[in-house]
């Protein structure tokens, strides 16, 4: 028999009252040594990537959420018992660290997009032959591909700054190409949520050049190490 895998948690209940699971699917509770996972019995070997198994995907780890904070499942997580429980044999060390690292904790995103124009077409490239132009507008793309890595790093640094010491963790991705320069996960512990949301709303009003886009609180699936260790082992696609 395959599993649909949803998440991994310290000893929970069924959630009340029952969500769907993908493709509608009744969610099951098991216990694999000290660990229980949310499942849905499968038929098949991989998943349709469609807004509604997403969604339930998603709602499935969240029934959770409130009374504990799980490990999430990447979507598509596609077992068998014997995969499942293989898998939880090997790394059982592992999973109590990264559930020991999340405990209490949700997932918190910031996107920083910057409205400042680091490009500059000028007039030169019009007063000049079509070879030199496409050269000069080809430096001008470099230069301001330079200006914004450097503005990224920055508003990086900052970001950091603003949330230290109500961060237990983050990943920082720099989009220095794009208008989205910054994208930032945050750990932060249940209790200092509503202190995270006003620090940064402070500090917003210091930046009127930058545009935020903060979400969350989600389940910690930037933090849960599990995506790449059940690809590996799985060869979930």
């Amino acid at each position: 028999m395959k599993l649909y895998v949803y998440c991994l948690a310290e000893k929970i209940d069924l959630p009340a009252p029952p969500v769907s699971g993908i493709s509608g699917a009744r969610v099951d509770l098991i216990t694999v040594e000290d660990f229980s996972l949310l499942v849905s019995e499968f038929e098949g070997d991989s998943v349709s990537v469609t807004r509604e198994n997403v969604l339930n995907h998603d709602n499935v780890i969240r029934s959770v959420l409130k009374g504990t904070t799980p490990l999430p499942f990447r979507f598509g997580s596609v077992v068998t018992t014997k995969q499942i429980a293989g898998y939880v044999n090997t790394h059982h060390a592992n999973l109590k660290t990264n559930l020991a690292r999340v405990r209490g904790c949700f997932e918190m995103g910031v996107k920083i997009i910057s409205n400042t124009d680091q490009t500059d077409s000028g007039s030169k490239s019009d007063e000049i032959g079509p070879g030199a132009a496409f050269l000069y507008r080809k430096q001008r793309e470099i230069l301001g591909g330079e200006q914004r890595t450097e503005e990224a790093k920055q508003v990086a640094a900052w970001l950091s700054e603003q949330v230290e010491g109500l961060v237990k963790q983050e990943e920082v991705t720099l989009c220095a190409t794009e208008k989205l320069i910054v994208a930032a996960a945050h750990l932060v512990s249940r209790p200092e949520v509503a202190k995270y949301r006003g620090r940064l709303a402070e500090a917003r009003k210091t930046r009127p050049e930058l545009h935020f886009l903060v979400s969350g609180p989600w389940p910690p699936y930037t933090f849960s190490n599990i995506e790449l260790e059940v690809k590996t082992r799985f060869g979930v696609s």
